[in-house]
């Protein structure tokens, strides 16, 4: 008897320590805005432009030459108003983001952290959980993409040309019904990447600044040269299937602009972090809209949407119109884009991992930084491992269907965390029952949206009857009025997104709705790494965390500041 009571305290013990563990949020002292010099941390040497081209960097890839014309195979030329809706609804994250950036500009972990400190540190948890798996695959996939162009350049060369084996870039040598793909290329490449990323920022910003000019240059003059060529009768009828189409296009395109989110992982490493990162995040974003546009228009003028290939759409119309050279440009330009994408991604995980490395809730290992390359190099070392061993020997292509998990949900994240860090700072001051009780009822408020979204696109998705999908919509709305009128929101320093808690409750809604939009698989994966997150939480996070870590973190100025 005496056995069993000291059983069931011992559990009693074990899952109150859980639940005080994991609603532990993290707060920042103010004076971590200072940067100083001297130390082993990270060094402040990326300048506005730098970020800019970091997010158009991550942001356009080969996809710009494939998805606009795949996708304007079923919206007609309004393929071009779905990336201006998908466009529209990326800048309206963008603000959420831009706003917790500069409300946190001196600390690196992007949505992690804003999750951590808005929320607890379960959620954040979570959160950097589904973007790391999305990081990895996507990194991978990249890698192999990245690995069949570098081969089939080889293949200009008389002697190799037919003469390089599948195991080696194009594509992988499969074993086991498939299960296994050997690929040698792509580890290499990766390889090549992470030794670039391991000898500083200046470095790889270099590389990924010049890769993403030559980049940007090539799609302006890809889209000067087919405007000579566009016939506007191919522009008629404009929306051929109707306007569903051009929504589910917005659907698809919507993850050809994910990649702003980078800029939000750079704050260590801004020199001015609390000015320069909401232009670099919104900039960016800005341009890619306008060279999206800029393709779609050139690409459904050129030749008529049911006409444009499957595979490099652009390309094809190009030498349709005896402009091959252009074709030969269009695939430097998408090597150089698959190139940078996959350096801001890797970037982008080892600041990841350091972030939880200092908060300990992974080991101390991943929040070491070189005294000297002010990198996080073992962080950046595992992440090139991870996506060598997963693009070396695995078709990370079939996985494509459970991406964009990840990327959804942590923008979603982004958004509540603007609301109730507004008015958290309100509550906070007032008597507890108070307080607990504005926090719950606005909590409840942001759920009921999300879940309002995701009802709608999975009603929409289905084919349900408009009218469910208009009470989906109108209990959104109800719950948003709630959220404007039943609580107390104050101005925070530096950027301010507007409308508060109009434009963030707007991107909950679009994104889950964008959610329920993906394949059922991706789901079943956001439940089952859901699960496995808490479990790693559980036997490890919990007993290493240390919200108050950041306390030993020391800045640093870029060189040419220090003069100053």
């Amino acid at each position: 008897m005496g056995s069993q009571q000291k059983d069931a305290t011992s559990s009693s013990s074990c899952f109150s320590h859980f639940c005080s563990s994991a609603l532990r949020a993290k707060t920042l002292n103010p004076s971590f805005g200072r940067a100083t010099s001297g130390g082993d941390g990270l060094i402040r040497r990326l300048g506005i432009l730098d970020l800019l081209l970091l997010g158009v960097g991550a942001s356009i890839g080969a996809g710009i030459f494939v998805v606009t014309g795949t996708v304007a195979r079923d919206a007609g030329p309004g393929v071009t108003i779905s990336f201006i809706l998908a466009g529209a609804s990326c800048v309206l994250n963008a603000l959420c983001y831009a706003e917790l950036a500069s409300r946190f500009p001196a600390v690196v972990g992007g949505a992690y952290l804003y999750a951590y400190t808005a929320f607890n540190e379960i959620t954040a948890f979570l959160v950097f959980m589904q973007l790391m798996l999305d990081y990895h695959i996507g990194a991978a996939s990249i890698a192999r993409s990245l690995a069949s162009y570098v081969a089939t350049f080889f293949e200009l060369i008389p002697a190799l040309k037919g003469n390089i084996p599948a195991w080696i870039g194009h594509g992988g040598e499969e074993f086991f019904g498939g299960t296994l793909s050997i690929n040698i290329l792509a580890p290499i490449l990766l390889a090549l990447l992470t030794i670039v990323l391991c000898r500083g920022v200046g470095e790889s910003s270099a590389v990924n600044s010049f890769m993403t000019a030559t980049k940007i240059v090539i799609v302006i003059f890809v889209i000067i040269a087919g405007a000579f060529e566009v016939d506007v009768d191919n522009w008629s009828p404009f929306a051929p299937n109707g306007f569903k189409e051009i929504l589910t296009g917005a659907t698809v395109v919507f993850f050809a602009y994910v990649g702003f989110d980078a800029v939000a992982n750079s704050a260590e490493e801004s020199k001015r972090p609390q000015r320069d990162l909401p232009i670099g995040i919104l900039g960016s974003l800005l341009i890619c809209v306008a060279l999206y546009i800029g393709v779609c228009l050139v690409i459904t003028g050129m030749v008529p949407y049911n006409l444009l290939g499957e595979d490099a759409p652009l390309a094809e119309a190009f030498t349709s119109k005896g402009l091959k050279y252009v074709s030969i440009l269009i695939s430097i330009a998408a090597v150089a884009g698959l190139t940078t994408t996959l350096l801001v991604g890797l970037y982008v995980q080892s600041r990841l991992y350091l972030g939880l490395g200092r908060d300990g809730l992974l080991p101390s290992l991943f929040a070491k930084v070189h005294p000297k390359r002010h990198t996080p190099i073992h962080s950046q070392i595992w992440v090139g491992i991870i996506a060598a061993v997963l693009g070396g020997l695995f078709n990370v292509h079939i996985l494509s269907h459970i991406l964009s998990v990840g990327s959804l949900t942590g923008y979603s994240v982004v958004a509540a965390c603007v609301v109730t860090l507004r008015w958290k700072n309100k509550t906070g001051n007032q008597a507890s029952s108070k307080c607990m009780s504005t926090w719950c009822e606005g909590v409840i408020c942001i759920v009921t949206v999300a879940c309002c979204g995701f009802a709608t696109g999975v009603l929409y998705r289905y084919g349900a009857s408009f009218i469910f999908m208009i009470v989906a919509v109108v209990i959104a709305i109800l719950a948003c009025a709630a959220l404007c009128y039943r609580q107390a929101y104050s101005d925070p320093p530096g950027f301010s997104c507007p409308v508060v808690p109009i434009v963030p409750s707007v991107c909950i809604f679009f994104n889950i709705f964008l959610f329920a939009q993906l394949h059922y698989e991706a789901w079943i994966r956001f439940v089952i790494l859901s699960v496995i997150s808490v479990g790693i939480y559980a036997f490890y996070g919990q007993y290493h965390a240390n919200p108050s870590s950041d306390e030993t973190i020391i800045y640093h100025m870029a060189p040419e500041e220090d003069a100053h």
